[in-house]
């Protein structure tokens, strides 16, 4: 898929003809995005972003496409590069560079490409980025090291991001303040949970056309985005078994109405395995060779290390693609597995992501954690939380969209709650 490419300028995209078709799906995602429509006509009227340079590493579709807009009606100057080569629409590429911003990035990259997008993208210099999944935070830190003095901060979009980063804090290797939006509650209690739910089962259904209901379902891990995987799996009438490394994430499995047991034994009852953990060879050697005929594998981390190619290639008697993102392997004992999107992230690369209404509050989250950043700039090198009342008034703001008011605390049960007398 990376034969052609054009320079447009100062990117490299598949085919600036395609922006017509990407501007459409732009548009269809705004409506759809009320708490970023009020933040662009905010950012808009008082241009917190003017002379900043922003460097975002994102999946890069229609609702990545808005933040990204949003950030260039405050002022910014704004660049993207893809944070995964199969989640690239080029039409929406297309459409952000006929709007006056920098991109490097098409669908299909292979990994050099995906790196030389990433370091085309860093030569524009930012001084705040966005990330998702910490591959531009770790190449800055390794091999584009004179940008360290430039970048002043930035934010992280996901678990596996957030995961990195904590290890980069506790080493003491983290050079600039980066904020974790993961951790927010209007992050990880909608998007993880309902969005992920939502797009990884869409994705997985529009690519096998295949019944769910009747079917054993494995969740491998039961993080937020396992759970809404899993609320997901039953409401389409699927039996569903939890693998968990956690017990109290077991327990909470069990309690709702999971099954709950070991990978070495889920291996041979699953229809579909689906793996969230954010972790290396969760599904290996030893669980394929248990596995029934036509087991079908999805991997909804952000990276595709949780399924292991290596293992299944090696097991594998011959390999081929039998419908659109679908790779059948025959093992030598003539047994089929089918994995889905080449083990990347399965509502992304086979689906179009997470719902609009859903990542609506968790690129608010970005927009205004990259707000936060610019004015503060003074915040140590270390990994920050959101701050409560950006938290706060993302979740305020949509409730105000949905037409939904809440109570208030009197000041007698503010005095009350801050009493212990009492």
């Amino acid at each position: 898929m990376s034969d052609k490419k054009t320079n447009q300028g100062e990117s490299t995209i598949r085919d600036i003809k395609l922006a017509p078709n990407g501007r459409q799906k732009i548009e269809w995602v705004k409506p759809h995005m009320p708490v970023l429509n009020a933040l662009h006509e905010q950012f808009r009227r008082e241009r917190p972003f003017v002379g900043k340079k922003i460097l975002m590493c994102l999946h890069l579709e229609a609702k990545t496409a808005y933040l990204a807009l949003t950030v260039k009606a405050g002022g910014g100057e704004v660049a993207v590069v893809a944070s995964n080569p199969l989640s690239t629409q080029d039409d929406v590429v297309a459409a952000l560079v006929e709007s006056g911003i920098r991109a490097h990035a098409w669908y299909g990259a292979t990994e050099r490409e995906y790196f030389e997008h990433i370091n085309q993208g860093l030569n524009f210099e930012p001084d705040y980025i966005i990330d998702d999944g910490g591959d531009l935070v770790a190449t800055i830190h390794t091999r584009r090291r004179e940008l360290l003095g430039k970048v002043k901060g930035g934010a992280e979009e996901t678990t596996t991001g957030v995961l990195r980063l904590k290890a980069m804090d506790k080493d003491g290797q983290l050079e600039f303040p980066m904020i974790s939006v993961n951790d927010a509650r209007s992050k990880y209690l909608f998007d993880n949970r309902y969005g992920t739910g939502q797009s990884v089962w869409d994705a997985i259904l529009r690519t096998t056309n295949l019944v769910v209901a009747g079917k054993t379902v494995c969740i491998v891990g039961y993080g937020w985005c396992g759970k809404g995987v899993a609320l997901r799996a039953r409401g389409l009438g699927a039996r569903v078994i939890v693998t968990e490394i956690d017990p109290i994430k077991a327990i909470e499995a069990w309690m709702d109405g999971h099954e709950v047991m070991p990978m070495q034994q889920a291996a041979s009852q699953a229809d579909y395995f689906i793996t969230v953990t954010g972790n290396i060879n969760v599904i290996n050697k030893d669980h394929f060779l248990l596995m029934k005929d036509g087991a079908i594998l999805a991997n909804a981390g952000h990276f595709d290390v949780e399924i292991s190619k290596p293992d299944l290639r090696e097991l594998a008697v011959s390999q081929r693609v039998v419908r659109p993102n679908i790779e059948e392997y025959v093992l030598k004992s003539g047994q089929k597995v089918y994995l889905l999107a080449e083990g990347r992230l399965v509502n992304l690369a086979a689906g179009d992501g997470h719902p609009a209404e859903v990542m609506d509050m968790s690129f608010a989250l970005q927009a205004l954690a990259l707000e936060y950043l610019v004015k503060n700039n003074d915040l140590e090198p270390h990994l920050h939380k959101v701050p409560e009342e950006i938290d706060k008034r993302v979740a305020l703001m949509k409730l105000e969209s949905l037409g939904v008011s809440i109570d208030n605390l009197t000041p007698e049960q503010e005095r009350y709650l801050a009493a212990w007398q009492d």
